[in-house]
């Protein structure tokens, strides 16, 4: 089996379109054409042939004519026209009266003459007149009741027929011609129109992902090539954007790794290299703190790789109110700040009950973070919506900085983010695991303090 070289594929590749769009162009003109064509001719050849039918119904007419005014003679008056012809034949069959052009022969049209005043032409070949001719002949009747006749009169369609022939060899050759020319106007037209389409390939596969600043050149024209222009553009915006998010992401994850184990390392060589000044005692607690809290990054970084590649949670009814009270017990073991649960109702909503977990217990951990004597929990339903609102009483968030705070790795000023084990990273998990929950989560002025409220839909009974 032959196969084709690299370069004819690559050509073909190039080309397939272009072809494709050129033989569409051509079998569509060559079919409308054609049918054009056809349709022509059958419609000149009708016209031509019905004029053919009136004038042998006319002359017919004019023989009928005489026949009534008993001045029928044998030969009938010529009409000028050799391709005219006409016979008057009686009842018997005889033939009384006949044109120049067929006197002295016999009865040569035997069909029933028309009963109606319309005119109905039958063909008939090769009468004596024209051997290799086609006649277009009519019947009516004439003469008395005691003496009818029929009068016939025949049209030559041979100038008809020569007439369409050379229309046809016309066509037949024009056509062709029409589509040839029509096909390479398309291939033309075709390159002009796909010539930006190549230039937008070419520039695409330019781009790298090292290099995603680059944007394609949108052609001036507003039609549809300038839009999908446009939408590559915004599309690389977006990937661009994506991009230096997971970098920047990486450099932060990278960052805030680097601190616990390298406060490990440090500890563990030292303690290794002089075992025996070593107090281990003292050592042990700051280990486990700074492993818990290299285990805490850990296992929020995994959360968030996990949210980001959009998992499907098992929703199902929760009551929210449960987890509440579950997660400010748990809060109280970890904290001798007052923790007001009071205003807490029951509300039920659809989600994960894990990831719900998780939602509460990082707003308790932030204001565990930041209050400084007491924390206010609040859980209610209205409209259709439960919100939840946790609020603490250290130094609040300023305006510019509330949407800011939802960003991961985000760490404020010195007053609310001093190091105290936070890695920047518990409210942007709220806030992927509430958007996937169809909510909403913001910050509000507490006076003082931080409110974080968090709103979600509840289920519908």
């Amino acid at each position: 089996m032959t196969r084709w070289p690299a370069r004819s594929w690559a050509w073909w590749g190039r080309r397939s379109l272009r072809l494709r769009l050129t033989a569409a162009a051509a079998f569509v003109t060559t079919v409308a054409l054609a049918g054009a064509a056809v349709v022509l001719v059958a419609w000149l050849r009708t016209s031509l042939i019905s004029g053919l039918d009136q004038t042998a119904w006319q002359r017919a007419q004019a023989v009928a004519e005489i026949v009534n005014s008993g001045n029928l003679h044998a030969r009938l008056p010529s009409p000028g026209d050799r391709d005219i012809a006409a016979q008057v034949v009686d009842s018997k069959g005889t033939v009384r009266s006949s044109s120049p052009n067929l006197e002295g022969n016999r009865r040569v049209f035997t069909f029933a003459p028309s009963a109606s005043d319309e005119p109905h032409a039958r063909s008939v070949q090769h009468p004596p007149h024209s051997e290799n001719g086609i006649w277009r002949a009519v019947a009516i009747r004439a003469g008395t009741p005691s003496a009818p006749m029929t009068v016939y009169a025949a049209v030559l369609t041979e100038d008809v027929d020569n007439s369409l022939a050379k229309l046809t060899r016309g066509l037949a050759i024009g056509v062709p011609m029409a589509v040839t020319a029509l096909t390479s106007v398309a291939w033309l037209l075709t390159g002009r129109a796909l010539r930006p389409v190549e230039m937008l390939r070419a520039q695409t596969a330019e781009i790298t992902v090292s290099d995603l600043s680059r944007r394609l050149d949108v052609p001036p024209s507003a039609d549809a090539l300038g839009r999908l222009a446009t939408t590559l553009n915004d599309l690389l915006a977006r990937l661009e954007a994506s991009t230096q998010k997971q970098r920047q992401f990486i450099a932060d994850a990278s960052h805030e790794l680097r601190s616990p184990l390298s406060s490990l390392h440090t500890q563990l060589e030292v303690a290794a290299r002089h075992p025996d000044s070593a107090d281990w005692r003292s050592l042990g607690p700051v280990l486990v703190e700074d492993s818990e809290r290299l285990s805490r990054l850990v296992d929020d970084l995994v959360r968030l790789a996990r949210l980001d590649a959009h998992p499907r949670f098992r929703r199902r009814p929760v009551d929210l109110d449960e987890i509440v009270f579950a997660e400010v017990q748990r809060a109280r073991q970890r904290t001798n700040l007052t923790i007001d649960q009071h205003t807490v109702s029951a509300a039920r909503v659809d989600g994960d009950v894990d990831a719900l977990t998780r939602v509460v217990r990082n707003l308790l951990d932030n204001a565990i973070r930041y209050a400084t004597l007491r924390i206010d929990v609040n859980l209610g339903a209205c409209d259709g919506t439960a919100q939840l609102v946790v609020s603490d009483d250290g130094l609040g968030i300023p305006g510019p900085d509330r949407q800011r705070v939802f960003d991961r790795f985000t760490r404020l000023d010195d007053a609310r983010a001093r190091d105290t084990g936070g890695s920047g990273l518990g409210l942007a998990i709220v806030r992927d695991i509430i958007t996937v929950h169809r909510g909403t989560v913001h910050v509000e002025d507490n006076a003082p303090g931080a409110r974080l409220v968090v709103r979600l839909p509840l289920t519908r009974l």
